[in-house]
């Protein structure tokens, strides 16, 4: 019997170099988090992964730029339900950045504590707002992916419309409190774990 283990592949995409994650549990099928720019979809062709789903942790232009091609290539596009309405807003700060997304729908929503299984994978959604009104998380066995909630001794900007300074607080204690020393996939930047922001993170 062949045995699968998970394979992470972080693609940096886009203008801002946010951070793509491209998940695979059999080597062949994909799930992509958050998609910046057309690099992801190219590095998974180079690989011979099918990315399945995109699942979105919140609805920024540099973490949405690249759904449109992904959507053309027959990926389903997620996103929390809580979230949705800013992806076509101008809050996206894609105008103000002066870059434009792809049109794209959005093919199925999520909210907190919702289980996803996809591509032999399952992704708990951990809602965590702050960064942006309905900004969540995702865990994946001993994975954690942050978006921009949470970084390597930082966390994300609360000055952006929609912003919470005292959400995105919470929303750090909730990802801290959970069990184990979770490897953290933040939206920019390198990786951390749970256990280092509990010890220097300077936000809590």
């Amino acid at each position: 019997m062949k045995v699968f283990f998970m394979q992470i592949y972080t693609v940096p995409a886009g203008m801002l170099r946010a951070n793509s994650y491209i998940v695979t549990e059999n080597g062949t099928d994909a799930v992509l988090i958050d998609c910046g720019g057309a690099q992801p979809l190219a590095f998974a062709r180079q690989k011979g992964l099918n990315i399945r789903s995109v699942l979105l942790t919140h609805g920024h232009f540099d973490h949405i730029a690249g759904c449109a091609e992904l959507q053309a290539a027959g990926a389903q596009i997620g996103c929390a339900e809580a979230e949705k309405s800013l992806i076509t807003s101008p809050a996206n700060l894609a105008a103000e950045m002066g870059d434009r997304i792809p049109a794209f729908s959005v093919d199925f929503t999520f909210q907190d504590g919702d289980e996803l299984g996809l591509c032999g994978l399952k992704f708990t959604v951990l809602a965590t707002p702050g960064h942006t009104p309905g900004g969540v998380c995702f865990l994946c066995g001993d994975s954690l992916f942050t978006g921009d909630t949470l970084f390597c001794e930082s966390v994300g900007r609360t000055d952006f419309p929609g912003g919470s300074t005292s959400q995105l607080r919470e929303s750090v204690k909730k990802l801290l409190a959970l069990p184990g020393n979770l490897t953290v996939y933040p939206g920019h930047d390198e990786p951390t774990t749970l256990e280092h922001e509990r010890m220097f993170n300077p936000f809590v």
